[in-house]
């Protein structure tokens, strides 16, 4: 995403959330993406301006992301970010070749990019995937 521009990724709880969020921090690290920053882990706060859609980092939460195996850890984070991009992961309705209505959604009267991803499947090949093609 370029910047200010945020991924939302949204699932129930042990889906990977945090998981895919660490995995694109770390691209970024690598330069395989643009540098990425966290929002939020666990919640974030949504609004709108201007037609947009806008994640804004809890306070009590920021900078904090949780890695399975280490606890909560600190990490960078941005307090807001314009939302670019939908992540839905363990997705019911995700499929091989979707057809293109599922891969939008309206949050808030704002239709965004969606990302339908099935339970098992790693996300971060096909988050990678939008970034680099689109």
């Amino acid at each position: 995403m370029s910047a200010n521009r945020a991924i939302l990724i949204r699932g129930a709880s042990g889906t990977g959330k945090s998981r895919l969020a660490l995995d694109l921090i770390l691209a970024g690290r690598t330069g395989a993406i643009a540098q990425t920053l966290l929002i939020g882990d666990d919640r974030v706060r949504l609004d709108t301006r201007d037609g947009r859609l806008i994640a804004h980092a809890v306070p009590e939460l920021e900078g904090m992301i949780e890695i399975r195996g280490l606890g909560i850890r600190r990490c960078d984070f941005t307090a807001e970010a314009e939302v670019a991009l939908v992540v839905d992961l363990a997705a019911s309705d995700a499929a091989r070749l979707p057809p293109p209505e599922r891969l939008k959604t309206l949050i808030s009267g704002v239709e965004l990019p969606r990302i339908p991803v099935a339970a098992g499947d790693n996300p971060l090949p096909l988050v990678l995937g939008f970034l680099i093609t689109n």
